[in-house]
Order: C-alpha cells, then structure tokens, then sequence
C-alpha cells in the first residue's frame, strides 16, 4: 500500500499553478467530491449490511437504487455529488444529512463574519470574491437566525449567587420602531465573578435610559439566581442607585469617578480644563474620606467664584461617591470607574457602525449577543490585583462570602 506522501506526489505530479490545486476545478474541490461520494456509499453498506454487488444482498429486502443528484455549498464553491438511494429509502446520510445544502463549517463562516459587523450584503459579496458562492441574502439571513435561540437561552440563563462587583451602563443603538428610526437604551451588565473574571450578565433594551427600567434589570438578576453584590458601579443617573438598593439591600453603589469628572469639565472652556481635572484629581486619589472632603473645600474655595456647579454636584453625590474610600487600592482601582463596561460599548459601537439601523429588536439582540460572544472569549483571565482584592473582600463581607 502506497504512502501518504507517495499517494501526493502521485496526485501533485501535474500541479504547476495555484488554480491546479484550490481553482473551479482544482485538485482539492475534485477530492472534496470524491471523498464525500466514497463516505457515502460506506454509509450505504453500512446501512444495508452488505457490499455491492454481495450475494448476501439477495432477498434481503433491501438494496441499492441509483444515485440523485445534489448541490452543495462550502467553502470549495458549489459542488455537484451523488447522493446514494436505496428501494426503501430508508437511507440517510449523515455526513450531507437529508436537507442539507451547506458543507459543515460554511454557516460558522457566515455567522463569524456576521459577528464582525458585516452586512448582509457585505457577507454575500464576500463569500462570491472568495469562494466564488453565489449565496442569497436570504440564506445568510436564515443561517444567522438560528442564532436567535441561543440568544434566548443566554438571556434568560441562570447567574452564579455571588458577583463581588457588578457594572451597570446603557449604549445607544439605532432600531427601528413603530416605522420610525429611534434610539434606543441598551443595558448592560457586566459581573466580576468570585474568581475575578468578567462576565456579561445580560443585556435589555427599551426606548429610554432610566431608573425605572433599572430597577426591573436588577430584579430580573436577582430572579435568576444573584444574591449578593457587593458593590455595583454606575454612572450617575437619578434614582439609580435607590433602585439598585431596593433590591440587594446591602449592596454598595459607587459612582464612576469618571463620568463625575467628565461632568465636570463640560462646565470648563479648554484652557482650564487641565488645571481643573488635576485639582479634581485630589479629592478622589485622596488616601481618606477626610482628606477627600478637605480637598473638596479647597477645591471649591478656587474655582466657585468662576464654575460654582462643579463642587456643588460633588456635594450632591458625596454619598455615592465615597464608597471606594473605605477600601484598598486594590480595590479602588476596581470600582472607582465603569471603565469596564464602557470599553465594551465602545466595541460595540465599532460592530454596529456599519448599520444605518436595525429592523428589529432581535436583529439588533442577535448582532450584540455575536459580538459579546466574541469579547468575552478574550476574558480568560482574572482583573489586575484580584487575588489581593478578594482578600480584602473576605474581611469585609466575610458572612457574604462563598465557601471557596
């Protein structure tokens, strides 16, 4: 019996260009055919007991009938096989299943690059350039819709008990609703769990940003398992945090930092904006809440004269604001910003930038579900400092502490 490597110089020994091998009629589209016609025919044997052409075959009540014809699609192109039959037509292949006009592997190709934030449009010219498939946006749009339940079933998931720290945020993204293009508010979560990995809790959608639909988010995370936050992280919409606490009573709400200084600036023109954020700067890497509150006076001592809003908003949030003093460094650089979960808005925006808008809510599900997907698998490993930080928890919520 010949070799591997003889059987490929045998094969090779014609090759002189690219096309030779992987062309309309190359040597790899060629083998793909023979292969899956080989595989189906031991499947027929396998399937009536007995070889072609065995006298055991005789009065067995069944046998071989022919072959139909079948296109199918991968990344080879189109590519016409035969299809064996048997009188019964009992026979079902299972490597081109009855029904199946797609090669395993194509409709991950089409899923992928539906995650990328590629059209449907942008995928049927793609897979035409590439692979020379004339595929219809009607396809690319059935394949991706078998996501749909996916999307369901990890929406609706059960949620670990504990999530030490839990970010919460909403993006802004085109849909289409009741005929008319509008904004809608689609809220995320993201929970740093008790090994110090992120993880996307679930995502909600409604047409506007408020604390009110908040609260019905943080009630569906407790309805599905979460009973304990130890500090959840927002931005500082009104009524927020009290819907957060109306529901995990214990749970600490820290406002970012960040949005509290970006709010700031807005009331500042350029030229002072650097003075102004490293002045702000003192009050909240200050090592005490005291000195935090000292800075704040000096602070506003200086600048109300000029910009009075800015100390009198720290005062109005001072509550929300000096949780993160009561913890470590380790800690503080975990809670003192939404960073987290802005950074993944900003990754969706870059997927969702292609689209004018979506037509529906689940279009729109289905595309972020894809690219969350594709997010977290880089999530691998836990946020900086954590075993410190999980120390740290231990001493401070040690009767809401797991067993480990």
């Amino acid at each position: 019996m010949a070799t591997t490597d003889e059987l490929l110089d045998i094969l090779m020994k014609d090759y002189k260009k690219p096309e030779d091998l992987i062309g309309e009629n190359g040597l790899l589209k060629q083998l793909t055919k023979r292969l899956l016609e080989r595989a189906m025919q031991a499947e027929m044997t396998d399937h009536l007991g007995y070889d072609k052409h065995s006298p055991s075959g005789n009065n067995s009540g069944n046998s071989r009938n022919g072959a139909s014809k079948k296109t199918i699609t991968g990344e080879f192109g189109n590519l016409d096989i035969s299809v064996p039959r048997d009188r019964n037509s009992t026979f079902e292949p299972v490597i081109i299943p009855k029904g199946e006009t797609r090669f395993t592997g194509f409709d991950d190709k089409i899923i992928s690059m539906y995650s990328l934030g590629m059209t449907t449009r942008d995928i049927q010219r793609h897979l035409e350039e590439i692979y020379g498939v004339d595929v219809s946006p009607g396809l690319i749009s059935q394949v991706t819709d078998a996501i749909s339940e996916e999307v369901t079933l990890w929406r609706n998931r059960p949620l670990d008990e504990v999530y030490p720290i839990v970010y919460l945020d909403a993006v802004r993204i085109k849909v289409r609703h009741d005929s008319k293009v509008i904004n809608k508010a689609v809220y995320l979560a993201i929970g740093v769990n008790i090994h110090g990995i992120k993880e996307v809790l679930g995502m909600w959608t409604a047409e506007n940003e408020g604390a009110k639909f908040w609260l019905q988010v943080v009630t569906e995370l407790k309805n599905r398992g979460v009973k304990e936050i130890f500090i959840a992280c927002v931005d500082g919409l009104k009524g927020f945090p009290e819907a957060i606490e109306s529901v995990f009573p214990q749970t600490q709400v820290q406002l970012c930092i960040v949005h509290m200084v970006r709010h700031s600036l807005n009331y500042v023109s350029w030229k002072q904006r650097k003075e102004v954020a490293a002045d702000l700067k003192t009050i909240y890497q200050a090592p005490t809440v005291d000195m935090a509150a000292a800075n704040l006076e000096t602070f506003a001592d200086k600048w109300d004269a000029s910009h009075p809003s800015i100390a009198k908003s720290w005062r109005n949030n001072w509550e929300r604001i000096i949780p993160l003093f009561s913890y470590p460094p380790e800690i503080r650089k975990a809670i003192y910003t939404t960073n987290a979960i802005e950074s993944l808005n900003m990754s969706l925006r870059k997927v969702t930038k292609n689209r004018g808008h979506f037509p529906n809510d689940d279009a729109m599900f289905k595309l972020l579900y894809l690219a969350l997907r594709n997010i977290a698998k880089k999530w691998t490993m836990p946020i900086r400092d954590w075993k410190s930080a999980l120390n740290q928890f231990s001493i401070l919520f040690e009767d809401r502490m797991p067993v480990l």
